[in-house]
């Protein structure tokens, strides 16, 4: 929920503008920046939800409410709701950023000339990520200067002309203390915002140094573009820092989320389903310069789970649509090791994992350099089974030729096996296994089967994830729900004939605090729709559990085929009438039957008179519910 923030923005950004930014922002649009999205039917969209790990698309998205909702952690909201909670955002921030891509001017309370707020004014992530911008240009033309010599140098004995360097914005930090820092404080940044950034850094002296000196520098960018960072290479011999500098983690810089060449390669991982996982930046540019766009490289960390979430998204990764990761690691004892441990990781994905290894041990940079483009392509290619790899790996460390060796390459490559996460290959790669050692097969599958008893094994087969299921208990609650969704989904449409329906009519405990979230914020007959109705919905339900109902219900498909029509919300609205009529009649009935008609014949006669009114209604409700459901 985000009622405070909304309530503390009404003061600064015009309530006009925060309505125009969310009518004219395309949720779909924004989401996919982050999750790939597929027909769900019905006009929604699905995808794996970024805030929780799960196997099956539980994450629906409506865009002709712009409202999204996941069945599976219970998040839900419009579009400013989403940066929040996806990018750590303010909701001043969020709004902004959202305005900045609408091209919408956004105007501010405290200003009586309804002026665009100064820079000062704007959100820390805002600030940010401005800092950089300006720094990526200063860096930018820095390359061009003479002593900047040694990083073209660089980059033209790697095979990058001035062309590639320009497309992924190479820059060059230069011999000097403090240039950078300067240049942006003279553009209006403050010191503790160069600090925050990580452009700068305090001197002994107290002042403020820039952080990167001497090197040649690329810009690392989030999934949308924007640039959170810098990678930085040593180019002297003098320089006594480590070959490869980052930027240190900052409130938009964070390492184990972020990949090099993420912004160019998303569309393409998420149209081919396959994405290639490199070592390096001059390995991510060799690759989409060679045709294999879709290479991202992680940032001065090891690949890890919070990579895996960021990909899973994007390859829309489940059950039904299994992608392809292929690592690409060197051929040395190092690159061995790192491809043992992404097999570590095998099982978070529900795709195939591979590996590529160049014959000659040189990563895609050195290969382009040395056979050209045909042969990064080849390399991709030619990949293999990351388990085979891994497999081919543990046996090689064994000799075969001594019983010792066979059992003892056994006992470490069973655990291997149990953990294939498809159990109908495991089968297949026990008599592979078997036949590598040059085993029956008998004593091999023993040894997979105890593996995978064990904590290894359990790991082997995580338990499926799917969207959590309606709350649907009884045909009353059904049709309830239904009710629901129309006055969410189509108030226009629903709104006088659901507010003429007594709250009274609904049972279930979560359904009623629904409705009465409805009737505070103004009724149905009210509203317009779209996001703004169901914020409002959700910000005046006090319970919980309401509260992500009416996110749930907002992208919750109608149970009907097409367009709902007048007479399909008369049909709704009466089978709810008629399921709480029927329910009070039975109630009577019972209560009739313990009263003694002749000891209390006005109470027998008041209510005989009652349960005579009631069936007559429900007759009627029952005709005009006629069309069912």
């Amino acid at each position: 929920m985000y009622a405070e923030g909304v309530a503390e923005m009404a003061g600064r950004i015009r309530d006009e503008d925060i309505a125009l930014v969310r009518e004219r922002t395309s949720i779909a649009e924004v989401i996919s920046d982050t999750v790939t999205l597929k027909s769900a039917g019905g006009g929604n969209l699905k995808g794996l939800c970024p805030f929780h790990d799960e196997k099956s698309p539980s994450f629906n998205v409506s865009p002709a409410r712009n409202v999204w909702y996941c069945f599976g952690c219970g998040a839900g909201g419009d579009a400013i709701k989403f940066l929040m909670d996806a990018e750590h955002l303010s909701f001043v921030e969020s709004v902004e950023r959202l305005a900045d891509r609408a091209g919408i001017q956004l105007r501010y309370v405290e200003d009586d000339r309804a002026a665009p707020r100064n820079r000062s004014q704007q959100g820390q992530r805002q600030r940010l990520v401005a800092a950089h911008a300006a720094a990526v240009d200063f860096y930018r033309a820095q390359l061009s200067t003479a002593g900047a010599r040694p990083a073209r140098e660089f980059l033209a004995r790697r095979g990058f002309d001035r062309a590639a360097a320009e497309r992924y914005g190479c820059g060059f930090a230069p011999d000097a203390w403090d240039l950078l820092t300067k240049h942006l404080r003279q553009q209006g940044f403050t010191h503790d915002e160069l600090v925050t950034a990580g452009l700068s850094r305090p001197a002994r002296s107290g002042s403020l140094i820039d952080r990167f000196r001497r090197r040649l520098l690329w810009p690392i960018r989030d999934l949308t573009g924007d640039v959170i960072g810098f990678g930085a290479r040593k180019l002297f011999d003098d320089d006594d820092g480590p070959k490869y500098l980052n930027t240190p983690e900052t409130p938009i810089y964070k390492k184990s989320h972020v990949l090099y060449g993420i912004d160019q390669a998303k569309r393409e991982i998420a149209k081919q389903g396959k994405v290639v996982v490199v070592e390096g930046y001059t390995d991510v540019m060799a690759c989409h310069l060679a045709g294999v766009s879709t290479a991202v490289a992680t940032c001065g960390t090891a690949f890890g789970a919070d990579h895996i979430g960021v990909l899973r998204r994007l390859l829309l990764d489940t059950d039904a649509v299994a992608g392809e990761i292929i690592f690409t690691f060197d051929g040395d004892a190092a690159g061995q090791k790192a491809a043992l441990r992404a097999f570590e990781d095998d099982q978070r994905f529900v795709g195939r994992t591979f590996i590529a290894v160049s014959p000659d041990n040189m990563d895609p940079c050195e290969l382009r350099l040395a056979k050209g483009d045909l042969a990064v392509r080849d390399l991709v290619a030619r990949r293999e089974p990351l388990v085979d790899f891994a497999l081919r790996h543990v046996i090689n460390r064994y000799d075969l030729d001594t019983v010792d060796g066979r059992v003892e390459a056994m006992r470490r490559a069973a655990p291997l096996v149990a953990k294939i996460k498809d159990r109908e290959k495991r089968p297949e790669y026990v008599r592979k296994l078997a036949g590598d050692l040059g085993m029956e097969i008998e004593p091999v599958q023993r040894a997979v089967l105890t593996a995978a008893s064990g904590p290894a094994g359990e790991a082997a087969a995580p338990a499926r994830s799917g969207p959590a299921a309606p709350t649907v208990d009884s045909p009353q609650s059904m049709v309830e729900r239904e009710a629901l969704k129309l006055a969410l989904q189509e108030p226009v449409l629903a709104g006088p004939m659901f507010d003429a329906v007594e709250a009274g009519e609904y049972r279930h405990p979560v359904h009623v605090a629904v409705r009465a979230a409805i009737a505070a914020a103004g009724g149905a007959a009210a509203a317009t729709g779209g996001a703004v109705w169901i914020e409002q919905v959700r910000d005046a339900c006090d319970d919980l559990a309401g509260q992500a109902l009416v996110g749930e219900l907002a992208v919750e498909p109608l149970r009907i085929d097409g367009e709902p029509d007048p007479r399909y919300v008369t049909v709704t609205l009466a089978q709810l009438q008629w399921g709480s009529v029927t329910g009070r009649i039975k109630d009577l009935k019972s209560k009739i039957q313990r009263i003694n008609p002749v000891s209390n014949k006005d109470e027998y006669f008041a209510l005989f008179g009652e349960l005579l009114s009631l069936e007559q209604h429900a007759r009627a409700l029952r005709e005009q519910a006629a069309g069912g459901l």
